[in-house]
């Protein structure tokens, strides 16, 4: 191996955790590490955030814009939309390229999309910016997951998972919070002039500071698998997203055809995208590489992960419209209420870390799963005379119960996985979140947008209506919380003989490989994904 050149980072191989402290090359990989983890984490937050940041800034778009409610929810079904089509596809942009390089494509892309939105004329380029923000918030979380997984000893993963659980859940939860203390005082542009120096600054930074520290092998990317991974995901999305708008506007009613095409364009594509890669996989040119279920561990935290994030993104549309259309609470006071949830979330997470670390997944996750379908079961009794103080005790104890979840779904997930699957894991994990939150949401808005109709329609007060259907919604999803609880006794912590096969080489690759020697060949990757398996 040649002399590094001082100019050049380490990069370890993706499949190891590095060796703390000075390497040979004398460079401290540890500091280096942790300085790429900071980095990554917040620009994670930052590009994450934007996903629930317009919630409670449609109504005012709908006025500033001139545009129908169904018309303005295209800027989150978008950005879903957008999400879900391009999250498979990091799977092969994680193995394919470096790390510093995929960093600055993810930012420079989020940083350009939040600059159109923010001086956008009309609908239709605020649309495009959208649709551009979340191309890159897309790449960003895989990204961040399979270089924590790719850096971090398996002993300390539940301690750093926990500040990933920071952007991963606490980040969409508090942002109805900020948007809604942002429009109190500005305008719905500001939601994104406030953000771009800092997505700018981020974009700056982590070009001169992430270093490479993976070692990217010359994977194929199948195109075909591409086409069907957009209109298996795409379809799938843009289905749940038309699902409970069959009222229409104004009483109007809606067909019900295009959502159930999408469905069908959905699950076809889905199902031909699934046998596609199990026969790709076999040559290990997957573009999504469902080895992973093989591991019964990641499969039961992925079923998991639906129910939690569908509880969290359900929640968080719901509570919004009952504490406005039933408590009569401005958008300013809403994200008041929700912050404390928030907050708390964020302020666990790397507590419930250090427990995973020392006490495994099931100590944490079977309260969790509890705590969460207790105030599940306690919001179906809502009624129009609930007090607020009531709802935001509710709200944060389901904080703490999703708190207690995130961190060991994400680490005893991705852990029980092969090294050389990691950023197939992340990319299935990403796109779960996506299709979960659509599922919440869908679930929660058509259950209460039924049952609101029906007392409507019986004579019911409006208010007495809405809360009859937010009862209704939650209902529904305490019974599903019901099987998460069972799930829970089954998610176990990595075995130690596996997490010893994901721990470093004695000395790990370094950057003074030449180019060619960091892209391996062929051959040389084949041979090291049999060694892996």
């Amino acid at each position: 191996m040649s002399q590094q050149s001082p100019a050049e980072p380490a990069v370890v191989n993706s499949g190891a955790a590095p060796v703390p402290g000075p390497g040979s090359d004398g460079v401290d990989h540890k500091r280096r590490n942790n300085r790429v983890i900071r980095l990554l984490l917040a620009a994670s937050f930052v590009v994450i955030l934007n996903e629930t940041i317009m919630s409670v800034a449609l109504t005012e778009l709908m006025d500033d814009l001139g545009i129908t409610a169904r018309a303005a929810q295209w800027l989150t079904t978008a950005f879903m939309l957008t999400m879900a089509v391009v999250i498979p596809i990091t799977g092969f942009l994680l193995q394919r390229f470096n790390t510093r390089p995929v960093f600055t494509t993810a930012m420079s892309l989020f940083s350009a999309g939040t600059l159109i939105a923010a001086i956008a004329p009309g609908f239709e380029p605020l649309l495009l910016g959208r649709i551009v923000q979340a191309t890159g918030t897309a790449i960003m979380m895989p990204l961040l997951m399979t270089t924590l997984m790719t850096l971090v000893a398996p002993a300390e993963r539940g301690k750093t998972m926990g500040n990933v659980s920071i952007v991963i859940s606490v980040a969409p939860a508090i942002g109805p919070t900020i948007s809604g203390i942002i429009l109190n005082a500005l305008s719905w542009r500001w939601m994104f002039w406030l953000v771009l120096p800092i997505a700018v600054a981020m974009l700056i930074i982590g070009n001169r500071r992430v270093d490479n520290v993976t070692e990217p092998r010359p994977v194929p990317l199948d195109l075909f698998s591409v086409v069907l991974s957009a209109f298996g995901f795409g379809g799938l999305i843009y289905g749940l997203s038309l699902v409970g708008q069959g009222s229409g506007e104004a009483g109007e009613t809606v067909s019900a055809m295009p959502m159930w095409i999408s469905f069908g364009v959905g699950l076809v594509a889905l199902s031909a995208f699934i046998l596609r890669q199990l026969r790709l996989q076999r040559r290990d040119r997957a573009l999504l590489d469902l080895r992973t279920f093989r591991s019964s561990t990641f499969a039961v935290t992925v079923g998991l992960m639906v129910i939690s994030m569908a509880a969290l993104f359900g929640t968080i549309i719901l509570l919004p419209i009952y504490m406005q259309q039933v408590l009569g609470l401005e958008p300013f006071q809403i994200g008041l209420m929700l912050l404390p949830g928030g907050l708390l979330m964020g302020l666990l997470a790397p507590f419930v870390g250090r427990l995973y670390d020392r006490f495994g997944p099931t100590v944490l996750l079977v309260p969790g799963t509890m705590l969460v379908s207790v105030v599940l079961w306690f919001l179906s009794t809502l009624t129009e005379n609930t007090s607020p103080f009531t709802l935001l005790a509710a709200h944060i104890v389901l904080s703490i119960g999703l708190a207690l979840l995130f961190t060991p779904l994400f680490t005893a997930g991705l852990g029980a996985v092969k090294p050389e699957l990691y950023s197939h894991g992340s990319a299935i994990i990403g796109t779960v979140q996506q299709v979960a939150g659509a599922v919440g949401t869908a679930l929660f808005v058509t259950v209460m947008s039924i049952q609101s109709a029906a007392l409507a329609a019986d004579g019911s007060a409006g208010t007495v209506a809405v809360a009859g259907g937010v009862r209704a919604a939650f209902l529904a999803g305490a019974i599903i919380s019901v099987f998460a609880v069972a799930a829970a006794f089954f998610v176990r912590k990595p075995a130690d003989n596996q997490a010893a096969d994901h721990e470093a080489p004695e000395h790990p690759a370094t950057a003074s490989q030449t180019p060619d020697s960091q892209s391996a060949s062929p051959a040389e990757s084949a041979g090291a994904l049999a060694d892996g398996r």
